[in-house]
């Protein structure tokens, strides 16, 4: 059940970290535009996607650097922000900068990682697996708890559908909300096709304002969506990371469903 005293979430910025100069001007005009709605906003940016599709894919300015990016829109701008991590050490390192540290759904069931995550005593978003169920995220959730870390998020990301292809089963949602921690619909990757142009992942953006609402309405509590300010440009996902001028019209979408939600919630307390 939604905790009715907590804002809905929003996490969204570039996919990857392309420059310091890029990363500042996103987070500023993401700043700018949360101060018209009444979300939670964390800025995410990577400081290294380590599963692109070729070799010779954009990966980032990589870990120190990254995090001194990430540090920096955190003082100037005085807002939270998040990152994915692929090694233990790495945790260690992004958890003294990021409010928010992210296991990609690749990583999900890695027990070295989770558990190192889970030590740092940062807040934990788990990317379900496409490879996972959603009730097998239970034992990801059990690593993280085994630290005493029970501040925990998980995000639905749609599940392998034949090749090149994810599904979302919003079904997912619920299911996992029994564990007792927050979902969050992560709408950008969802509708990727991987891999689907050979060297780069493929997508269909057209699709986002659907599957979001359904995800609203299936009861999550946030929404993960990649936003770039000219996604033709993007170094990473530009098939599938919005527009700022997208992302805002779906914000007022977001926060008229989620009053909606918030009265349907109300109505069973």
């Amino acid at each position: 059940m939604r905790n009715l005293n907590k804002p809905f979430l929003v996490v969204t910025g570039p996919c990857v970290i392309e420059s310091e100069k890029h990363t500042l001007e996103c987070a500023e005009t993401l700043k700018r535009l949360f101060e018209k709605f009444a979300f939670d906003f964390i800025f995410k940016a990577s400081y290294d996607k380590a599963n692109r599709s070729s070799i010779k894919s954009f990966r980032g300015p990589g870990l120190q650097t990254g995090l001194k990016i990430l540090e920096k829109v955190k003082k100037e701008f005085e807002i939270p922000v998040f990152t994915d991590v692929h090694s233990p050490e790495e945790a260690i390192d992004a958890a003294e900068v990021c409010d928010v540290i992210q296991i990609p759904a690749f990583l999900c069931r890695q027990t070295d990682l989770l558990i190192a995550a889970g030590k740092t005593g940062t807040c934990i978003n788990i990317k379900k697996g496409q490879f996972m169920a959603p009730w097998d995220m239970k034992q990801a959730i059990l690593k993280i708890e085994s630290t005493g870390n029970h501040k925990i998020w998980l995000t639905e990301r749609g599940t392998c559908f034949g090749y090149n292809n994810l599904v979302s089963d919003m079904r997912g949602i619920p299911i996992m909300e029994k564990f007792g921690y927050p979902i969050l619909y992560d709408a950008t990757h969802s509708v990727q096709l991987p891999a689907g142009l050979g060297t780069t992942s493929s997508g269909q953006r057209e699709f986002i304002p659907a599957l979001s609402r359904a995800a609203i309405g299936a009861g999550c509590h946030g929404i993960y969506a990649e936003s770039h300010p000219n996604p033709k440009e993007a170094k990473c996902d530009s098939a599938t990371v919005l527009s700022f001028e997208t992302l805002k019209s779906l914000l007022y979408e977001w926060e008229r469903l989620d009053q909606v939600m918030r009265g349907l919630c109300q109505s069973h307390v």
